[in-house]
């Protein structure tokens, strides 16, 4: 009865959540009420895409959009806290939540949608294609919506000419990307930046020595 039940409960809600094959459609519109446009493959600098991916999704490329793991540790720590504090989301979970549900939420129900679209998403999309949404709408502070568009703002440079560090800097944006506003809070941007390039050192897409370079470099 309880496989049952559950199997009732995931058919309603995949008919009741919104239909992904418009998605890239989706990005677009919303980049262009911010004033910018979505990013191609071609786009999307090595270095930014290794480092999202390093710091917000190691399992981007193994995974279906959904990490058991990630999902089984923060329902772990949530009992153990008596809270639902932890998302355990993946990218996708994240472009999900910001295309479509204005933000996380958290609660069971919440958690229950984010996996249903972000499956969706990874049955039309193809992880490049993603990724390149996800790095296109993400909010990075400022006002900015986008890489493209915080790199101009905080860089005062297109996104293609962006070295390691700022590549790193951009990737650590969407944790907190009020409270790490390099504009407003130098400090705790460079200090997100070198967990990024840690973890992008760690994983091999850097040398320690490329971390440490990089590390050394102002946040703006």
């Amino acid at each position: 009865m309880a496989v049952t039940a559950a199997t009732v409960i995931w058919c309603l809600t995949w008919i009741a959540t919104p239909s992904t094959l418009g998605l890239r459609g989706w990005v677009a519109k919303l980049d262009r009420a911010h004033g910018t446009t979505p990013l191609t493959p071609s786009q999307v600098p090595r270095y930014l895409a290794e480092a999202v991916i390093a710091v917000e999704d190691q399992n981007f490329y193994l995974d279906r959009g959904v990490n058991l793991e990630g999902l089984l540790r923060a329902a772990g720590y949530d009992v153990i806290n008596h809270c639902t504090c932890q998302g355990g989301s993946t990218i996708t979970e994240q472009l999900a939540e910001d295309a479509y549900l204005h933000g996380s939420d958290s609660s069971v129900w919440g958690r229950w949608v984010d996996i249903t679209l972000a499956l969706k998403i990874e049955d039309h999309l193809t992880k490049t294609q993603v990724l390149d949404a996800y790095l296109s709408e993400v909010y990075l502070g400022a006002g900015t919506v986008g890489a493209a568009q915080a790199s101009l703002r905080y860089f005062h440079r297109p996104l293609s000419r962006d070295n390691l560090a700022q590549l790193a800097l951009l990737a650590g944006l969407p944790q907190s990307p009020t409270q790490l506003d390099p504009l407003s809070n130098p400090e705790g941007a460079v200090e997100r930046r070198a967990i990024v390039l840690g973890q992008m050192a760690t994983d091999g897409y850097i040398t320690w020595a490329q971390a440490h370079s990089a590390e050394r470099a102002p946040a703006l």
